[in-house]
């Protein structure tokens, strides 16, 4: 069956919740000290990207399969940051295909998608992170194009007296 990417509509935040918070799931999985799991996670996530569909510099697209969100992708417009070093650019947040649906190819055509909008919207280049344990993901981002310009490192800062 074709995949179909379009702009995410209000009626599809519970799919957007749940697979947000799937998302954030994976993410906590791969470090727990790093990555947030709120207990509201969906409900989170589906607050969250439901406001993004209202903001103008955030783009929203959903993968769907025979009438069925498979998966989605966010981003947004991001300005000139001196604190990062970074210009203005597209700042890829998020990307999630159902388990069921990937090797489809949903996954590249919502990459390709939300840098299409983002070329639209005039920006000269898209940024993205990925977790350091997400090796699949960086993998299916190379072959996309991406390269590797920064590495985030995270130190825990001991509580008081606890040395």
């Amino acid at each position: 069956m074709a995949i179909t990417v379009r702009p995410a509509r209000a009626s599809d935040a519970d799919a957007l919740g749940r697979m947000g918070a799937e998302l954030v799931r994976q993410h906590h999985g791969f470090d727990p000290e790093r990555f947030m799991l709120p207990d509201d996670v969906e409900s989170g996530y589906r607050w969250w990207l439901s406001k993004e569909l209202k903001a103008k510099e955030a783009v929203v697209l959903v993968a769907e399969r025979a009438g069925e969100v498979i998966g989605y992708v966010y981003g947004r417009v991001e300005e000139r940051d001196w604190a990062v070093l970074r210009d203005r650019c597209g700042g890829f947040h998020d990307i999630w295909v159902d388990e069921a649906a990937r090797g489809t190819g949903a996954g590249r055509q919502l990459a390709e998608a939300l840098v299409q909008r983002f070329a639209e919207l005039g920006v000269p280049r898209v940024i993205l992170m990925t977790a350091a344990k997400n090796e699949g993901a960086q993998r299916f981002f190379a072959r996309l194009g991406w390269r590797t310009t920064m590495v985030e490192m995270t130190r825990e800062i001991p509580e008081p007296g606890s040395r």
